[in-house]
């Protein structure tokens, strides 16, 4: 789940810093350290359900603001399935809504 949550932050950060005439954001960057698998492991562990909610909506919120807000379809289908993933409330039901956020913003990149 910690790798999950690390792929749609970066996901995220892509869509939000990455620019064509740049070089790609990677998981190392000094970008991505408040959003690395250790970071998300920790708050996994805890069952820290919150905390995972906070750094998600972190991240969809540069990538919402990225792809021109939640007035623009992409962002309307991003707020939508960000709603979802913040509506779970034990680390048990992560899973599913995760899994579309992730497909989605790498669809969208």
């Amino acid at each position: 789940m910690e790798l999950l949550l690390e792929t749609v932050a970066l996901f995220c950060l892509k869509l939000a810093y990455e620019t064509e005439d740049s070089s790609p954001i990677l998981r190392d960057d000094l970008l991505m350290s408040d959003y690395e698998r250790e970071v998300f492991g920790l708050l996994v562990r805890r069952g820290d359900v919150e905390g995972i909610r906070r750094k998600m909506d972190e991240c969809v919120g540069l990538a919402l603001k990225a792809i021109g807000g939640a007035d623009t379809p992409l962002g309307r289908e991003l707020q939508r399935l960000a709603a979802e993933f913040t509506s779970i409330q034990t680390i048990e039901l992560i899973d599913v809504p995760l899994i579309a956020l992730k497909d989605y913003l790498k669809d969208i990149q």
